[in-house]
């Protein structure tokens, strides 16, 4: 489906949904009557002490109600035949709901797994209808319907809605099954028409789509002699696999230098669109990014045939990566009036999925960029390299564990190992025997995690359900899984780990997962650092290496900082400015990307208007989901003091990963006894370069 089709379809749906369904804007005279007669019939038949729930329900049930859900009489049927007066009631419904969303919740995800399949593993090409089952979201229609069988206002008029305020302030005193009820009245606090989130999901798919296929042939890359610079048959996916590149490249090799400049111009070439258009994904043209000149391949390293074409053109892609980017925000912005209490994505992501404010975010990343840690870090990166800092820099990878062994090295140990994604599989009890866990935890948790093979970079699934298991997806070529394909595998594990057990253990289902996605991010970095390790391979212990580690863990966060400085400003000024085009969005996110380094990394990195922190491509398919890395990985390194503190890897991630879904403060302070914060990984710095300096 081409861009315009898809503004379209949004934009008709957009029509449809006002003009047809609409939204209750003010309260009928009756519905008002109504909310005070029923609060003293409940009253009356339960008792004076059930008052403050009767209001507070009637009152939520109210807040929702519209015009086709019943006349006064429906409503005033309804309050009375479910409001839960006696605890014995309360108790029936609340256990029931849980069992019977976890059944529908499972088997829901079971469905879009599969009609995700053939578009997310390596399963032959995908036809068109393959994209339209992966935009297909069949759940997408449930909320709605739970609303017009009145299952949601049940909801609504047993238990409360909870503000961020409250449960930040209050739920360190609550029990655990009022927290399971807060978060199964949160799952009604939105009436979201079907027709928005299936135009939401598609939008998601059809970005995913778009970005799961943006590859760059690197053997295909010329430099101004026209020498090739990198392997035959090396095909990198942007922007993760460019930037891997970029840090397997701090090597001895002179060589190395000259490939890093010439993947920087490539990353500049996507941010600016001025990337040809037949170079993405095609290993049938040559292109020298420096002068954007291309022409027919002289080399085949592909073993597929040239398409038979009238000649190459060097046009620019059309503007195609902020074209996806504005579907986004105009599916996210058909959520907004269904939402009143989070009007915007902003509001959402940050008030009630990460359940830490926006400005407490921003503060944190703020305070990681512009410590005296990231200056004195760059002074001593500049020492190392024994040259002034480019702006590919960023991506330093030489506080890495020096190892014996180099990344062509690591790809033919990893390959050798791991022809397949079964036999990878068949490792992941030994590998979390050496992570920590016991024999019997890690069988059944192996047991429990089903490996593919992705066609895009690797994800993680998890169950929904207690008999399910969670998928773990890492790409693998031809000739087996590379070195960069088994370090995302472990991420993905410590992914997958996470998910069985915080849904499997939890004491209530409703509170399966963990507080936000920035939890699991650390639970996967955790696993992620320790890949060489499960690899057998030699990995120093001394206290310099530990300061290495340490220092290596800190410039990712604060280069991934940068980066959600940017998403988050994007978004800012995509709601600012709603009408906008494609290329004026573009041009903002070139201009953004300038100003956050300038002002940040700039005193750091010492060169100014720099644009790589506009590349990444979660931009692009992943809806604000940046800022969850670096507060992952800020996250991970207060769980791994922890860990440390008590000597333990795999007990340690279990009774934390039990917690389950609360705030993220108080499950942090359950977990490592200290809010969620930069402190902890600023003083590690520190102390790190003291250690590095002495």
């Amino acid at each position: 489906m081409k861009h315009g089709e898809v503004i379209l379809t949004i934009s008709s749906i957009v029509l449809l949904v006002s003009t047809t369904i609409g939204h209750a804007a003010a309260w009928e005279q009756w519905l008002k009557k109504s909310v005070g007669n029923l609060e003293e019939k409940l009253v009356e038949i339960y008792g004076e002490d059930q008052r403050g729930r009767a209001r507070e329900g009637i009152g939520q049930v109210a807040d929702f109600w519209r015009a086709e859900d019943g006349d006064a009489a429906v409503f005033e049927d309804f309050v009375l035949d479910n409001f839960a007066g006696d605890s014995e009631t309360l108790d029936a419904m609340f256990g029931r709901y849980e069992r019977l969303l976890e059944l529908l919740d499972g088997h829901m995800n079971e469905i879009v797994l599969g009609f995700h399949t053939q578009a997310d593993l390596v399963l032959g090409p995908i036809l068109p209808f393959d994209e339209v089952f992966a935009a297909y979201d069949p759940a997408a229609h449930i909320n709605s319907d739970f609303f017009k069988n009145k299952l949601a206002f049940v909801v609504l008029l047993n238990f409360p809605l909870t503000t961020l305020e409250q449960r930040l302030g209050e739920g360190e005193n609550w029990t655990r099954r009022k927290w399971a009820e807060a978060r199964l009245a949160q799952r009604f606090s939105r009436r979201v028409p079907a027709e928005v989130k299936l135009a939401v999901a598609r939008a998601t798919a059809e970005g995913e789509a778009y970005i799961s296929g943006y590859n760059i042939w690197m053997h295909h890359l010329l430099d101004e002699e026209g020498g090739r610079l990198f392997p035959p048959k090396m095909r990198l996916l942007s922007h993760w696999n460019l930037r891997d590149e970029i840090k397997a490249n701090y090597t001895d090799d002179n060589m190395y230098l000259s490939k890093q400049r010439m993947i920087q111009k490539v990353m500049e070439r996507i941010v600016t669109q001025t990337i040809p258009e037949v170079v993405i994904d095609n290993p049938h043209v040559d292109w020298n990014p420096y002068t954007n000149e291309v022409s027919p391949a002289s080399v085949d390293d592909s073993g597929s045939p040239a398409a038979v074409n009238a000649g190459i053109s060097a046009e620019r892609e059309p503007d195609t990566r902020y074209r996806k980017l504005l579907d986004t925000f105009l599916a996210s912005r058909m959520v907004d009036e269904y939402s009143p209490a989070a009007p915007t994505l902003m509001d959402r992501r940050f008030k009630e999925e990460r359940e830490i404010p926006e400005t407490r975010v921003e503060e944190i990343l703020v305070q990681v960029v512009s410590s005296r840690a990231a200056r004195r870090t760059a002074e001593l990166i500049r020492s190392r390299l024994g040259r002034d800092l480019e702006p590919f820099d960023i991506w330093y990878n030489g506080f890495r564990p020096k190892s014996e062994y180099n990344e062509e090295q690591l790809d033919g140990i990893v390959s050798g190992r791991y022809p397949d994604a079964y036999a990878f599989r068949k490792d992941i009890p030994e590998f979390l025997v050496k992570l920590g866990f016991t024999g019997e935890r890690a069988g059944y948790l192996a047991e429990n995690i089903l490996v593919e093979p992705a066609r895009g970079s690797g994800h993680a699934w998890g169950a929904e359900m207690r008999s399910q298991k969670a998928r773990l997806r890492t790409r693998v070529g031809k000739d087996g899984m590379d070195y960069k394909g088994f370090n995302i595998a472990v991420h993905e594990m410590g992914h997958n780990v996470e998910q069985i057990i915080s849904l499997n253990d939890v004491d209530h289902t409703l509170l399966r997962g963990v507080p936000n996605t920035a939890f699991t991010e650390a639970f996967a970095f955790v696993f992620q650092a320790r890949d060489l390790h499960l690899l057998d391979l030699d990995v120093p212990e001394d206290g310099e290496s530990r300061a290495l580690k340490v220092l290596d863990d800190f410039w990712n966060v604060f280069e991934i900082a940068g980066v959600s400085l940017v998403d988050m400003e994007v978004w800012r000024w995509m709601y600012r400015n709603p009408e906008t085009t494609p290329a004026e969005l573009r041009e903002a996110v070139i201009e953004i990307s300038k100003g956050i380094w300038n002002e940040y990394f700039a005193p750091v990195m010492g060169m100014k208007d720099e644009i790589l922190l506009g590349i990444y491509s979660h931009m692009i398919d992943s809806y604000l989901y940046l800022p969850d890395y670096p507060i992952g990985h800020l996250i991970a390194f207060q769980v791994e003091e922890q860990m440390e503190k008590a000597g333990s890897i795999g007990s340690e991630f279990e009774r934390m990963a039990r917690a389950g879904n609360i705030a993220p403060d108080l499950w942090m302070k359950n977990a490592t006894g200290s809010p969620v914060g930069a402190e902890a990984m600023l003083r590690g710095a520190d102390r790190a370069l003291d250690i590095l300096a002495d």
